[in-house]
């Protein structure tokens, strides 16, 4: 049973917003950086923060914090993402995920001697885990196995399941834009515990064969899939709103895109030096004025409540950063609610595959829809079956200040370094900031 949880990494602390209301008690929290420690302190004071974690294992040992029921937290993601430096383990930050493992070691040596089963663990971290040039991936399942050499694949794929000899562990890429957020977050989720958890029931479905969502918006409505581990059956939402203008409140609003680009957290401070300004995702036009997402729209992208950030004195850059480092909360919600109705008590998943074998580990490499042995699919694809699909225009306040406006001369710098990089442009955007040029 899970009741109590620790949280590394924790920013502003999406791991308490959602397991709190489950009823799992956080224990401790741990963030160095100072925005975040400010807004833990106003927010949720009522928990300790422990400040840099590579000081847990020690304090875990020594009986200074509890060994909880869960770890959860995602350590740094610059030294994996595909817009960062890419060093992998060989980054100060990325050695942090071998810290996690050693924090994740003690509190397991702590609950056997209190007769306790081991910890189950969360870990979250940008898809490009999976293809960094260290191996880094493998290298993680190695410690969370307690292996001698890291595991290693031609190729990881977005999913799988591990089944060692002290730990069964699962690990799936889902995009929050499937769980009712519009926006393209696809993101690694890894999770795993003891030999009596299956972490396959949380992270997977079992069911039908289904198309991306995104693809099928012509099809008629039909129920395509079967039961899931444990989950009731829904009607499943094909429908969503595909418009890119609505009038709000008398103002005529335009998108250029039914779905924003994943929100990175420099967008306060590089809002015009990337990609989504050249597709126009990150981006609303109002009234015919291009202008920037305000802190409180990201807020809604990432699934928080308006205003969530917001302190004292605090800057907007300061907010655009610690929403884009958290998590999409309705990933996170509906893991959480998985985690903790897990019971444990089923056998391994009846795959139709043979396992990569390392000694007594079993490495399973998945597909998006895997065939198990009673004629089901085991659904580890970036879409759940139970989706919800929503569109930017649902997250647009008009109430928008006017520092969030693009002055013409910013809109020619785009459209300048458009041209200098010979680069394709959103035509509507184009269109746009031609206008805001006159």
């Amino acid at each position: 049973m899970i009741e109590t949880f620790g949280s590394v990494c924790s920013g502003i602390e999406a791991a308490s917003f959602v397991f709190e209301p489950l009823g799992v008690k956080p224990l401790w929290l741990s963030e160095i950086a100072e925005f975040p420690k400010r807004f833990l302190a106003t927010n949720y004071s009522h928990i300790t923060n422990l400040g840099d974690m590579n000081d847990i294992p020690e304090k875990v040992k020594n009986g200074e914090i509890g060994a909880p029921d869960l770890l959860c937290g995602g350590t740094p993601c610059q030294a994996f993402s595909l817009a960062g430096w890419k060093n992998g383990l060989n980054d100060d930050r990325g050695q942090l995920t071998l810290k996690y493992i050693d924090i994740l070691n003690e509190i397991d040596a702590i609950r056997a001697s209190q007769g306790k089963n081991k910890a189950v663990f969360f870990w979250e971290n940008v898809e490009g885990v999976l293809k960094d040039k260290t191996n880094a991936f493998g290298c993680f399942l190695s410690g969370l196995l307690g292996l001698d050499e890291p595991i290693t694949v031609r190729k990881w794929s977005n999913a799988g399941i591990v089944y060692g000899s002290e730990r069964n562990i699962a690990w799936r890429v889902l995009d929050s834009k499937y769980f009712g957020l519009p926006q393209q977050r696809k993101r690694l989720y890894v999770i795993g515990g003891g030999k009596d958890f299956r972490p396959e029931n949380v992270l997977f479905e079992l069911g039908n064969i289904i198309q991306d969502p995104y693809t099928i918006q012509d099809e008629p409505k039909q129920q395509a899939f079967s039961l899931s581990l444990f989950d009731e059956p829904e009607i499943l939402n094909y429908d969503v709103d595909m418009s890119l203008t609505r009038e709000i409140d008398g103002n005529h609003i335009e998108v250029f895109r039914t779905y924003s680009d994943c929100l990175y957290a420099a967008y306060g401070t590089k809002w015009n030096g990337n990609a989504a300004a050249f597709n126009g995702s990150l981006y609303v036009a109002q009234n015919g004025k291009l202008r920037r997402l305000t802190p409180l729209e990201c807020e809604r992208l990432m699934g928080f409540p308006d205003d969530y950030t917001l302190l004292p004195n605090c800057r907007d850059t300061q907010r655009y950063q610690a929403i884009g480092n958290s998590w999409a909360v309705p990933v996170i919600q509906w893991l959480a609610k998985r985690i903790v109705a897990n019971s444990g008590s089923s056998s391994e998943v009846d795959l139709m595959q043979h396992p990569i074998k390392i000694g007594e580990t079993k490495v399973y490499i998945l597909d998006d829809f895997n065939r198990t042995g009673n004629g089901q699919y085991l659904n580890a694809s970036r879409f759940i079956y139970d989706y919800k699909l929503s569109n930017m225009l649902d997250v647009v306040d008009v109430s928008a200040p006017d520092k969030f406006y693009i002055s013409a001369q910013g809109c020619a710098g785009i459209l300048r370094r458009k041209r200098e990089h010979n680069a394709g442009m959103n035509a509507r955007l184009e269109q746009v900031l031609k206008n805001c040029t006159l």
